[in-house]
């Protein structure tokens, strides 16, 4: 995979459907400022002599070696549909699987089986409050019916609540019981979020509620309409309650929140349809800015619609696509989806197509993807189409090749006859939701699926306050801006699947030439959601496209280009050795020795960046171009401890990873076989492969407090698992005070206790760089205690910061011994490598780091047994 590409990938996120932009941007002449083109085969055409204009050469950069990767050896990205509705456990249709994320509880039943769940999965409620003869009513519903075994239920049938603390999913569960029949029979729950709220009222201040079905749902399973009414125990029963104090007002004003919130959204809601709701409306209240009054009417006008059309968007938004077939269309939720879909087209939301007058090229080519072999081989039968192939793709081929002004209605006919109506969301409908996700989420790797986790309990996010400060988005024009950089980006991204050049030269171009405003003068909170910073990321991955291409004179330009715009970026290391090396690729040693030694003197090129730049110079600075040698004491005064162990090899390929057998005669990797050196002969080592993993879970359980402390601006959604600014220089800056009191208390010897506390009170919520499942709380206390406090405040000290450049690269290696005494110990960082492998840039300068820290460090470098 090309250097720059995963990056892009996680910009990009889920791919759209469709780009609005995509023919405005491939149409629009771009300034070639590349002198690049390519040739009918799609190979790049050398131009004669090497005209690329320089920018002006700007004050330096750094990071690893050539990182450039043959385009051989590049990975298929998987496109994976999130459809969120299914459950992973649950057999998927081909169009709708559901890829969940994280490897953990395989369920076996759908979502929607969870939606009428008790407590933890029901559906969303509307609440209305009056006061009917004194007494307080509230107007909510029954959920889990499919927890009961009545099955018919009457109009005015009287109910009574009963607390369920024994529940194992919800202890604040509130059963609703039948009055009626003599042995109190279940019926199911109050809504969660009711339950919530009236749980410590019913526990606390000892109220009954009593009540009576106002309506009867058609299907047995929804939601059941009831009126709970709170009777006075005593005349002044609701007085006395109130005068305890401010906890039954403050209980009781939540009640009336949860109230107000939830008759937004009418009865009967699915679960997923009142997270989409909620999306829509939390987006439309607090960016109301960035959408046009159109815009707004449009994306208000969702809630309007019918339950059935509702469900059905949402469930085809979260679907492949982009066409689908009316006959695969069934979901038990919905009863009648050709009248939703109607509705749908309608209100704008889809289009369908059942004539043939209404099918273009583009629409049958896309439809066509909906025919089996089968129907693909009927329609080339009956038109003596031949197919050279018999994959469907072939078929589609063919087919497609005979389509054209003549032939168009009989073959548009023909598609139709066998695929019926179909249907596809709305290009207007699909941008503007995508908007709404991407203003919600703030990336592209979360999506409606996020709710899914959080609500079954998989994902629990981190407690924090979204403090208001300036908007990300300050204006639409920004955002539209930044749209369309995601689009190119996406542009760029399947281009290079499908290995069109052209494109892909056409994508760096228009990167190349709108970059030039520079982002200095956007907050740096906030400069990864800017239009230079996203064509930022493509200029660098065309840098490794042309690389790959030996066009080593357009990938210097481009570099150029980047460093002059960006001046304040902690990626200018790495342009900065790509700089260098490309130069002296092109022959020329002195330029590139210049951009290294100006490199160093840029406050921006850190970590292994600035190792990289020295050892370049090292190697460059020798007379006659430099009669003076450098001295970079970090990398000549402080030698690495090594040491060289043996082992029987099992496979030398080169580019494979080498594999042993070790002393127990079961193959291993170079790791392990370290490892059980360590914990014989190397000393009685107690150990375990954790690279930066066990760091920065630790960081993140001393720092916990600070992560999610409140700071305006840092906090924007519910589903972030570490404030935006980690990455930057005002993380440190901004909490300084807080971080060098908490390392001193670390230094000072309370690293084991507030570790203990970190994860007993927060174990299983997630946290960018907190590894969960590697790692177990005795092993996290040995690290600590053996390592030391002052070693482990040095450490977060430099991740505190600077997150982005130091979250990578560490030992691979991380081995403990406790003396005798069991309290006191040692601890040690190894780095393995095996005969032919080589330190990277980084890792050295986290050696080097370590070792000036006081850690105890070293190199095990592992070669196979003379045979």
């Amino acid at each position: 995979m090309l250097t720059g590409r995963e990056s892009l990938l996680r910009l990009i996120g889920k791919r759209r459907r469709s780009l609005p932009s995509r023919h405005n941007l491939l149409s629009t002449p771009t300034p070639n400022s590349l002198n690049l083109d390519v040739n009918d085969s799609g190979n790049l055409i050398s131009p004669t002599r090497d005209n690329i204009r320089s920018p002006e050469t700007p004050t330096s950069p750094g990071n690893s070696d050539d990182l450039c990767l043959s385009r051989k050896n590049k990975k298929k990205r998987r496109l994976t549909q999130t459809t969120l509705l299914q459950w992973s456990g649950s057999k998927q249709s081909e169009d709708s699987p559901f890829i969940h994320p994280q490897k953990q509880q395989q369920q076996q039943q759908s979502i929607l089986e969870f939606d009428d769940d008790s407590s933890s999965e029901e559906i969303s409620k509307t609440v209305a409050l009056d006061e009917a003869n004194g007494d307080e009513a509230i107007q909510t519903f029954i959920v889990g019916r499919k927890f009961s075994d009545i099955q018919d239920l009457e109009v005015g049938a009287k109910i009574c609540l009963l607390r369920h603390p024994e529940n194992i999913k919800d202890p604040n569960a509130i059963k609703v019981l039948s009055s009626d029949s003599g042995l109190s029979e279940m019926l199911g729950y109050l809504p969660k979020d009711v339950s919530q709220c009236l749980s410590p009222l019913i526990d606390q201040y000892g109220l009954k509620f009593e009540g009576t079905i106002t309506c009867v749902p058609k299907n047995s399973s929804e939601a059941v309409p009831v009126k709970v009414v709170c009777h006075k125990m005593t005349s002044d029963g609701w007085k006395e309650s109130e005068s305890a104090g401010g906890d039954f007002k403050l209980l009781w004003e939540k009640v009336l929140q949860v109230v107000e919130h939830q008759m937004q959204f009418p009865p009967k809601t699915t679960r997923y349809q009142l997270n989409f709701n909620v999306l829509v409306q939390e987006v439309l209240r607090s960016c109301s800015h960035l959408f046009t009054a159109d815009e707004k009417t449009f994306l208000e006008s969702f809630p309007s619609l019918s339950e059935d059309s509702q469900r059905l968007f949402i469930r085809l938004y979260t679907r492949k696509g982009p066409w689908f077939r009316l006959s695969n269309i069934s979901y038990p939720e919905v009863s009648d989806s050709l009248q939703a879909l109607k509705n749908l087209t309608v209100s704008g939301f889809m289009s369908s197509v059942e004539d043939a007058n209404d099918l273009s090229y583009q629409k049958m080519k896309e439809i066509t993807e909906l025919l089996n072999i089968t129907e693909l081989r009927d329609i080339l039968s009956v038109n003596k189409v031949f197919s050279r192939g018999s994959r469907k793709r072939d078929l589609i081929d063919s087919l497609c090749s005979y389509y054209n002004d003549r032939t168009r209605m009989d073959i548009g006919t023909m598609i139709l006859e066998r695929t019926g109506l179909c249907a596809k969301i709305s290009s207007t409908a699909e941008s503007l939701i995508w908007r709404v996700e991407r203003l919600f989420f703030l990336n592209g790797e979360q999506d409606l699926s996020s709710f899914v986790l959080l609500d079954l309990g998989i994902i629990k996010y981190p407690t924090y306050k979204c403090i208001d400060s300036d908007q990300i988005f300050s204006d639409r024009a920004k955002l539209l801006a930044y749209e369309e950089a995601i689009e190119v980006a996406q542009l760029m991204d399947e281009s290079l699947d499908s290995e069109d050049s052209g494109t892909v030269l056409k994508c760096i171009m228009i990167a190349e030439t709108r970059i030039s405003s520079s982002s200095s003068s956007e907050s740096a909170l906030f400069n990864c959601f800017t239009a230079p910073w996203v064509y930022s990321k493509m200029v660098l991955l065309g840098v490794s496209f042309l690389e790959n291409q030996k066009r080593y004179n357009q990938a210097v330009y481009l570099l150029r280009r980047l460093l002059s715009c960006f001046n304040c970026d902690g990626r200018r290391g790495y342009w900065t050795v790509r700089l260098s090396t490309d130069l002296e690729n092109m022959g020329r040693p002195n330029e590139s020795l210049s951009v290294a030694e100006q490199g160093l003197l840029d406050p921006w090129v850190r970590a292994g960046s600035r190792i990289a730049l020295q050892r370049r110079i090292l190697r460059l600075a020798k007379p006659p171009r430099r009669w003076k040698t450098p001295t970079f004491p970090n990398l000549i005064d402080n030698k690495i401890p090594e040491v060289t162990i043996q082992g029987r090899s099992l496979n030398c390929e080169v580019g494979m990873k080498n594999r042993f057998y070790g002393e127990d005669g079961e193959q291993c990797g170079v790791e392990q076989l370290a490892l059980q050196y360590y914990n014989g002969e190397g000393g009685g080592w107690q150990g375990m492969h954790t690279e930066s993993s066990i760091w920065l879970t630790i960081f993140g359980l001393l720092m916990w407090d600070i992560l999610f402390s409140d700071v305006p601006g840092v906090f924007q959604t519910r589903f972030q698992t570490a404030p935006l600014d980690l990455d930057t220089e005002s993380f440190y800056l901004t909490r300084k005070e807080t971080i060098e009191s908490q390392l001193e208390r670390v230094a000072n010897g309370m690293a084991e206790e507030i570790l203990i506390i970190s994860y007993e009170t927060h174990r299983g919520t997630a946290c960018r760089g907190v590894a969960w499942e590697r790692f177990s709380l005795e092993e996290l206390r040995a690290a600590v205690a053996c390592v030391g406090g002052k070693c482990v405040a040095s450490l977060c000290r430099y991740l505190a910061q600077d997150y982005r450049s130091w979250c990578s690269g560490m030992p691979d290696l991380l081995l403990w011994r406790f003396k005798e005494n069991g309290y006191e110990g040692e601890a040690k960082l190894v780095e393995v490598k095996s005969e032919k492998d080589r330190l990277s840039e980084q890792q050295r300068a986290w050696l080097l780091l370590l070792m000036d820290s006081g850690f105890n460090v070293e190199i095990c470098k592992v070669r196979p047994a003379c045979v």
